[in-house]
């Protein structure tokens, strides 16, 4: 193993908690290896006063890191996954996906328990629109206000009182060793994850064959196979913040199961599907499953956001 590895990160307070675990697993399987955590503030860092929806493009948290990498300036990037665009820049990969945490959404608050518990009316924080879109449909009353800021500055402003509750990725709150804060957590049922949603990936440069044997040791295939699947789905949907698109796909009985939605801002549409299929093409079945989903009135809906037909 090299000598010196560079982690190319963002410095949010979770985004640090990620990339000095993984600094941690490769210093303990190489004593002698040092590894150097190298902060990258990206555009979506810089822009905390827009929802993403209206930012516009892809890789908002990944682009300048990536760009990083390619200039050899790091060595790996450490990402949560459902911030990484399904297309990757040329000469780049996502070499290994590590084991996923709780995929699913938190809800929190300082008032109720669950948001069915919510009063009428009542203020719920959350910027992202596949989160809207889906509790729109749970709690059609809700007023439901835009909230960015790193996960730390989200639960200030919920406990300013700036919100009745917030939501927020499960994975984020118990990876800070804040898993105390959550009331309650949404099902799969009730509000579908994002693509790749409690994976933490590592992105490298593709001629650095050595280096991806080498730190294949925090490779989880199971995850590896969901994430794929999922990306696969987001791929062939064009999919970015403007849109409320979720995927989730898990191994059950040694089979790919993945479930698929696409809905409307306002929660008013809504088409979700399932797809199974075997482990031997993960990408394909996502893939089929959004093809199924486009013909089946998600192609629709897509089509008013974007301005254009998928093809």
């Amino acid at each position: 193993m090299q000598k010196l590895i560079r982690i190319g990160t963002r410095a949010s307070l979770l985004a640090l908690t990620q990339s000095t675990w993984i600094k941690g697993l490769i210093e303990a399987r190489y004593p002698e290896t040092t590894v150097e955590l190298v902060k990258i503030i990206t555009k979506g860092d810089k822009i905390l006063d827009v929802p993403l929806a209206k930012v516009g493009g892809k890789g908002l948290f990944v682009k300048e890191i990536e760009e990083a990498l390619l200039v050899s300036e790091v060595d790996i990037a450490v990402h949560s996954m459902k911030d990484v665009p399904a297309e990757m820049p040329e000469g780049l990969h996502i070499g290994i996906i590590t084991k996923r945490e709780n995929p699913f959404d938190a809800f929190i608050s300082n008032k109720c328990a669950t948001c069915r518990e919510l009063p009428q009316g009542a203020t719920v924080g959350t910027s992202s629109l596949r989160r809207k879109s889906q509790l729109a449909r749970i709690r059609p009353d809700l007023v439901i206000e835009d909230l960015r800021g790193n996960l730390d500055t989200r639960l200030r402003k919920l406990d300013e009182g700036r919100y009745d509750a917030i939501i927020l990725a499960a994975a984020g709150l118990n990876r800070l060793s804040l898993s105390e804060r959550a009331k309650s957590f949404f099902t799969e049922e009730e509000m579908l994850p994002a693509v790749a949603q409690g994976a933490v990936g590592i992105e490298l440069r593709q001629a650095d064959a050595e280096l991806l044997a080498g730190l294949m040791f925090m490779d989880h295939q199971e995850t590896s196979l969901a994430v794929r699947a999922e990306r696969g789905f987001l791929h062939r949907l064009q999919g970015g913040c403007q849109v409320p698109i979720a995927g989730f796909a898990r191994l059950v009985d040694a089979k790919l199961q993945m479930t698929g939605l696409v809905a409307s801002v306002t929660g008013n549409r809504m088409v979700r599907l399932e797809l199974s299929g075997d482990t031997t093409d993960p990408e394909g079945l996502g893939v089929r499953l959004a093809e199924k989903l486009l013909a089946e009135g998600g192609g629709e809906i897509l089509a008013e956001v974007y301005g254009h037909t998928i093809e």
